[in-house]
């Protein structure tokens, strides 16, 4: 290794000897700095420089106006690199989209993605077909194992997140009905409510946020790792392996889950309206069966598992969207559940107005 010497400090010429490396970084910078201008730099001692080295000399030589001298060739095609890096680039800043055209943008995304989701759809059908025209070749352990992870782990959330809604439900009625003296009413109000609304519609969210993302994520994962190209390779279909069991099991549990949380939601209801309006719970019964009709009761279960068809459909299309990109396994995932719930609340609304149309009231 060479030896690094000291440089001379004849007058104002800077002559580093042996290697100008960053090991030599700072102490090179410091007698730099202790130089008066102008400078001159001989090189011509210097064996060995790195990209630091260059960099300290062609720093000096833009902003003292030194001189640079006695460079071998490698030094100085070096120091003719490093000045070229180091010169200004333009960079167009991009504009800034006006309303209309992010609106054009999310309009032909909205129409990509509703496309590619018919598509998609479309592929399910004929899975779904080439199953049941081939029943060996469907996976009942993977329906099976759905059913566990969507219905049955689903149960404690679901059932909690429904009894207290029904608790709060009484509470809020109650209180505005006790103005006109009709609190007696808080159990029309939570009967027909939770059996045919927000039974059926929050369990569909829950499993959106909760099963639906897992979809995405899992496919999506699987994406990334290659092994739905695999599947592929080896002759299966990935639409029959991992699409049809999924959308199945979520079809099949869904109404259970529905009357699950309609049930708790009115013994949360009925809990409240013992303890806070002194109701007897015998009564609190007789009243919801009173009041509660069986076209509540069968709009909701009607609901229910279309609710779960568009949430596994959802959750598995964005999750075959995923790219080689990790990032795309978190950006599909969220996209599946806003996307489940927009089209759950559409589809609410198109059940809430046929069933009206039909006499359902």
């Amino acid at each position: 290794m060479a030896s690094a010497a000291l440089p001379r400090t004849e007058s104002n010429v800077f002559a580093p000897n042996g290697a100008l490396t960053i090991a030599r970084a700072g102490s090179t910078q410091r007698e730099l700095d202790a130089m008066a201008d102008p400078i001159e730099v001989d090189l011509s001692g210097v064996d060995r420089i790195d990209t630091v080295g260059a960099w300290l000399i062609h720093r000096t030589v833009r902003d003292r106006q030194a001189s640079v001298t006695g460079a071998s060739p490698d030094v100085a095609k070096l120091l003719e690199q490093v000045a070229d890096a180091d010169r200004p680039s333009d960079v167009k800043r991009p504009k800034k989209a006006g309303a209309v055209s992010e609106l054009g943008a999310w309009t032909l995304q909205f129409g990509r993605t509703f496309a590619g989701l018919l598509g998609f759809f479309g592929a399910t059908l004929i899975g779904l077909f080439s199953v049941l025209t081939h029943p060996k070749r469907f996976r009942y352990n993977a329906l099976v194992q759905q059913f566990d992870v969507v219905g049955v782990r689903a149960l404690g959330i679901i059932g909690l997140m429904s009894f207290l809604i029904g608790i709060v439900i009484g509470q809020q009625g109650a209180v505005q009905l006790q103005q006109f003296g009709a609190e007696v009413y808080t159990i029309n109000l939570i009967g027909r409510i939770t059996v045919r609304e927000l039974g059926p519609l929050m369990t569909a969210i829950m499993v959106a946020g909760r099963s639906g993302s897992a979809f995405a994520a899992q496919i999506g994962t699987m994406k990334i790792t290659e092994e739905v190209d695999a599947m592929r390779t080896i002759g299966v279909s990935p639409v029959e392996a991992l699409v049809v069991p999924r959308i199945l099991a979520t079809i099949f549990v869904m109404p259970l889950l529905a009357f699950w949380a309609m049930l708790t939601a009115i013994i949360g209801g009925g809990v409240f309206c013992w303890i806070g309006l002194e109701i007897p719970p015998l009564t609190y019964i007789q009243r919801i069966s009173e009041v509660v009709p069986a076209t509540d009761l069968w709009a909701g279960l009607i609901k229910a598992p279309v609710f779960g068809f568009i949430i596994a459909l959802a959750g598995c299309f964005q999750g075959m969207l995923v790219a080689n990109d990790s990032e795309q396994v978190g950006l599909k995932t969220t996209a599946a559940v806003v996307q489940s719930i927009f089209l759950v609340i559409v589809l609410d609304a198109v059940f809430a107005v046929f069933f009206s149309s039909v006499g359902w009231i």
